[in-house]
């Protein structure tokens, strides 16, 4: 069951503009760290802003309506787009204190309203703020705030945004090119009002690269006035692989033969990642956790691709459920003790 946005926000989904505005207000002050210091209120802080990044965007909010989370995220059809149109997929990356910053025009509400209420740690967060529609605060004289964002030189980079990159083994084996969409927030012409963006970031995963290689695309994270935006950073990750898994730039093929086989001898046909197959001989006993290496038949390495780590055939035997008497006295005679 995917996250349900509106009930993050305490919504229902005929929720106006105006509606959806007021609930982050409320939620993001109530769960924001500086003042909550429960257990669990920074990632709640987090979940608020992702739902306001969701709702408060009418595409987004049009294609969650129809898919919910995983047709956000995994890929559900964009609005207009035929059953194989174009697709749209949702991640949230954005810093979720720039968004509450910007949210209140880069000014602490806490330091205005709160220090009224003489330390009420109880009272309702959306109290101080019934008075006000959004967009009210830009005329109300606060005074300019004196963490150093208006100066541009005293900006800070907001920290990185990693995304795993998940490819298979055949990727890694021949190299691929990999398009990322992702949706970031620019600067208007303005300076000070923000659009969101889709952009194509293009990856070209190189052969042999191990997992965990990290790919960074400077400042592709969210821009407002008062931030540099944050690098995103693609981390890559192994997709699970049906017949391998990987050891560096060793691949291992686990291949189940029988006690029989395991005893008498028998040939493997060990398959490659260039859908090949070698027959691998063994005419001796073979040894539970056994391993025989075909070298050169791995993945390339990393920064000799022209070199290749070894296949290696990892012995798993089967052995069988029962025996019959008259077969467990002929082993008795034959098998040494």
């Amino acid at each position: 069951m995917g996250k349900d946005y509106y009930r993050t926000l305490g919504l229902s989904r005929g929720a106006s503009e105006e509606d959806i505005k007021r609930a982050y207000r409320k939620q993001a002050l109530r769960y924001h760290p500086d003042k909550n210091k429960e257990p669990g209120a920074e990632e709640r802080f987090k979940e608020v802003a992702e739902a306001y990044d969701v709702l408060s965007d009418p595409k987004k909010r049009e294609i969650f309506d129809k898919f919910g989370e995983e047709g956000l995220k995994g890929g559900g059809p964009s609005t207009g787009a035929g059953p194989n149109g174009p697709s749209f997929s949702y991640t949230f990356h954005g810093d979720p204190h720039a968004m509450f910053a910007e949210f209140f025009g880069g000014r602490n509400p806490f330091d205005t309203f709160f220090a009224q209420r003489n330390g009420d740690e109880d009272m309702d967060v959306d109290d101080p703020f019934s008075p006000f529609q959004m967009g009210g605060f830009s005329n109300m004289g606060f005074p300019r705030s004196r963490s150093g964002h208006d100066n541009p030189h005293h900006r800070k980079q907001d920290p990185p945004i990693s995304h795993d990159l998940r490819v298979s083994l055949e990727e890694i084996y021949t190299g691929c090119t990999k398009k990322m969409k992702i949706s970031h927030k620019r600067l208007s012409p303005d300076g000070k009002s923000t659009r969101s963006e889709d952009k194509i970031l293009t990856i070209e995963v190189k052969r042999g690269w191990k997992e965990g290689t990290k790919i960074t695309f400077p400042k592709e994270g969210d821009q407002t006035p008062n931030n540099i935006p944050a690098d995103i950073v693609f981390v890559l990750k192994d997709k699970p692989h049906g017949v391998f898994r990987r050891d560096g730039s060793d691949i291992i093929f686990p291949a189940k033969i029988s006690l029989r086989e395991a005893l008498c001898g028998c040939t493997v046909n060990a398959p490659t990642l260039d859908s090949r197959t070698i027959p691998v001989v063994f005419k001796d006993v073979i040894r539970p956790g056994m391993q025989r290496k075909i070298p050169g038949e791995g993945l390339p390495f990393p920064k000799s691709p022209e070199q290749r780590g070894n296949l290696i055939i990892e012995f798993e035997i089967r052995f069988p459920d029962r025996i019959p008497q008259a077969s467990k006295t002929v082993l008795e005679q034959i098998l040494p003790i």
